[in-house]
């Protein structure tokens, strides 16, 4: 296949087909560099950042990721709120302390022996934490469990939730209902998410709580859910007894629909899944209390979650930020011990992070839902260009398509981008990776920040506050612009 650059070049495309029979892996021939003239006419980063209108602040630097060597900032060492961009540092530490086979576990453990399809003791149902595990994982289990032989249980079924601290929820200054600040623990289903569904009748509405997955949707009462007549707030929460208790503003129904909310009592949520299902399958279980410490006895059957490096890619592409606190909250467990809080963990890993990148960092949770985190572009491109952090990354980042002045996707031909995004209101981040045409490896980071702005949002408006969206596309257009320039600049 001829390259552009050997079309450049100026050879006949008819010399193709023989000249390329068994083409090296690079051109024979190098990439033209820009000319004077061109680097001329590529816009400057401040008539980018000018053309942006953002409040706030911005910041960013860009490095030759083979050497280090920053070839353009601003405001460098400036510490902005990553937002999303945590999550890269996060799969670095989850991969250094877990290792890229790693996999979490959720087995069903018998206490006791089991004879003629009877357990004489407890069924525990023992979690490691797994961000992916969803009900369709449970139908596995409890189809494990009917295939086992075992028919009656003496004793009790038990939940053990403690191999990850209880979270209630990643941001507690976040709206309760935001599905994407949901609650972590040691069991965690469907992204700890809850599906409401309503329907208007002749007398009202009928309102469903369920655990929904591809094939079943098992109905809960850990979540309940009651229509109130006002019109705002739409939504209220409160825990009473182990049960999330919601209300809804009637005047934000239609006639029907649906939406996830968060599981914020994750580990008995799943149990009553799990106990469900079992029934379903001719297997009465009696609740207990839950299971504390470590759990001994047999494993009965077990589900495994994939292996980190396809985990973390799935958790970088989507941002899933249940996936970066399980992850992060394990490492830390494997790298010193159980952490007692979120910010404990954090505190491990910004340590982590100063001993093997090579740079400081002040984050207070592992998916960056915490405004209170910040890093510079100069420390968070440290972390990029250090060594093992490129391969590791740039095969797990999210390839981005730069866009032209119009919207349009470059060629496929253009520079290359892996980087990961970051968004909070009135924050916006970008750091990865570019190829440039030519080949040369560059590293940056980018991050856009106004906290005034944010600071003012109230409570109610969080989910959409005023001016949010507008700022946020304009910030993710100068990112593309800038990332742009530095490709065109800085080729080789």
């Amino acid at each position: 296949m001829l390259s552009r650059r050997f079309i450049l070049g100026g050879i006949a495309s008819g010399l193709a087909a023989p000249l390329w029979a068994g083409a090296p892996a690079s051109s024979l021939f190098p990439a033209p560099r820009p000319t004077n003239w061109e680097r001329q006419a590529i816009p400057t980063a401040e008539d980018i950042i000018s053309a942006a209108a953002l409040s706030g602040k911005v910041a960013f630097a860009v490095a030759d990721a083979r050497t280090g060597t920053i070839l353009e900032s601003r405001n460098p060492l400036l510490g902005q709120p990553p937002a999303s961009v945590t999550k890269a540092i996060t799969s670095l530490y989850g991969l250094g302390n877990l290792g890229p086979q790693f996999q979490f576990r959720t087995q069903l453990v018998a206490t006791g022996p089991v004879s003629n399809g009877r357990l004489n003791g407890d069924l525990v149902l023992v979690g490691s934490g797994d961000p992916q595990m969803d009900t369709d994982g449970l139908v596995k289990l409890a189809a494990a469990l009917k295939a086992s032989g075992i028919r009656e249980i003496t004793g009790h079924f038990r939940v053990a939730p403690d191999a990850l601290p209880y979270i209630q929820s990643i941001d507690p200054a976040q709206p309760e209902h935001l599905g994407y600040n949901p609650s972590v623990s040691g069991l965690n289903l469907n992204f700890n998410r809850v599906y409401f569904e309503w329907k208007s009748v002749p007398t009202g509405y009928t309102v469903t709580m369920d655990a929904r997955s591809r094939s079943v949707r098992p109905g809960v009462t850990t979540a309940r859910m009651a229509i109130a007549d006002r019109d705002l707030p739409v939504y209220t929460y409160s825990s009473r007894q182990g049960i999330d208790r919601w209300t809804v503003a009637r005047t934000a129904l239609g006639k029907e629909g649906g939406r996830w909310l968060p599981a914020r009592n994750p580990a008995a949520y799943t149990g009553e899944v799990f106990r469900t299902l079992a029934r379903a399958y001719g297997i009465n279980l009696r609740n207990g209390d839950a299971a504390h410490g470590a759990v001994t006895g047999t494993v009965i059957a077990e589900e495994r979650s994939a292996e980190l490096r396809p985990l973390l890619r799935a958790m970088l592409k989507h941002s899933t930020n249940i996936t970066a606190e399980a992850v992060g909250l394990s490492a830390t467990t494997a790298h010193r011990s159980r952490p007692s809080s979120l910010s404990a963990s954090a505190e491990a890993m910004n340590a982590w992070a100063a001993a093997n990148l090579g740079g400081r960092t002040n984050f207070v949770d592992h998916s960056g839902l915490g405004p209170r985190s910040r890093i510079s572009p100069r420390e968070m491109v440290n972390a990029l260009v250090h060594p093992g952090s490129q391969d590791t990354l740039q095969g797990i980042l999210k390839e981005i398509r730069l866009t032209d002045r119009q919207g349009e996707a470059l060629p496929e031909n253009g520079p290359q981008v892996v980087a990961k995004t970051g968004t909070l209101n009135f924050v916006s981040g970008l750091a990865g990776y570019i190829k440039t045409k030519g080949g040369r490896d560059l590293a940056f980071a980018v991050f856009s920040a106004d906290l005034s702005r944010r600071q003012g949002i109230s409570r109610a408006e969080m989910e959409r506050p005023s001016g949010g969206r507008r700022w946020t596309r304009s910030a993710r257009r100068m990112q593309n612009d800038l990332v742009r320039r530095w490709a065109a600049m800085h080729d080789v």
